[in-house]
């Protein structure tokens, strides 16, 4: 078995490296690398691992950016201080959310997983996770026009969109308001179940997809409700999982 560690903390990455030899002595730590740009590198070089131990908040970026430019992503285990981005981390079907410092019990029961999920593979499903964090997702939104302020029930919003350094939120009837959010801290807040983000520069809700068509480079090109004069792009790291969200 080959496993990475991705952590750019020296002492944080040498005690997992250490803990994972007690526990699973099997286990090879093939690397340990300490930023998005050297675990690139890496990837770009080697084989895939079996598992990755990954660390979310990196000095050059996200571990989630990682994920993004690989095809096709190793079994997950996220090593985090900061437990705001654990929804966002199971998206990409990780198999357990550690925070440190990392608990010897924790790790035990996440190496647990990944021996349960080579012998039976099976994704983490959004509706087991739901009850398991209690998470309560936003349910609507205030924005300003004008003097006024005026209220947006999460039920009536289409899509998200990034617009000349502006986040809007565009509802069913065509209603374009600006709100105060990145489309990162939407990722968090939205329930996954009703929000997806393609790309960059939108989330869109299940209800706003009107049509799906192949696009060149292994994308796919959207035509939503209410529609845009733009094309629509579900980038190609985000695709597969796209897919999967709509049941296809």
């Amino acid at each position: 078995m080959r496993a990475v560690i991705i952590e750019d903390e020296e002492i944080a990455s040498r005690r997992l490296k250490s803990l994972i030899g007690e526990m699973l002595p099997e286990c090879r730590i093939e690397a340990e690398l300490a930023s998005v740009e050297s675990a690139m590198n890496w990837f770009h070089h080697n084989d895939m691992p079996d598992l990755l131990f990954l660390d979310i908040q990196l000095n050059d970026g996200y571990g989630f950016d990682i994920l993004d430019q690989l095809p096709d992503h190793p079994p997950v285990i996220f090593t985090t201080a900061y437990n705001e981005y654990a929804i966002r981390g199971f998206k990409y079907n990780g198999l357990d959310y550690l925070l440190k410092p990392i608990d010897k019990t924790e790790l035990a029961k996440a190496l647990e997983k990944f021996n349960k999920s080579v012998q039976v593979p099976e994704a983490p499903k959004i509706e087991a996770l739901r009850s398991l964090f209690q998470k309560e997702f936003k349910k609507r939104f205030i924005a300003k026009k004008g003097n006024q302020f005026k209220s947006y029930n999460i039920r009536d919003i289409s899509y998200f969109m990034a617009e000349d350094g502006l986040i809007f939120l565009v509802t069913k009837d065509n209603v374009k308001s600006p709100i105060e959010y990145s489309i990162d801290q939407l990722e968090d807040i939205l329930d996954p179940i009703l929000f997806f983000r393609i790309n960059r520069k939108y989330m869109v809700s299940v209800e706003a997809v009107n049509e799906i068509h192949t696009y060149f480079n292994s994308r796919l090109l959207l035509k939503l409700h209410p529609p845009r004069e733009e094309k629509i792009i579900v980038s190609r790291e985000r695709t597969s999982n796209f897919k999967n969200w709509l049941d296809l």
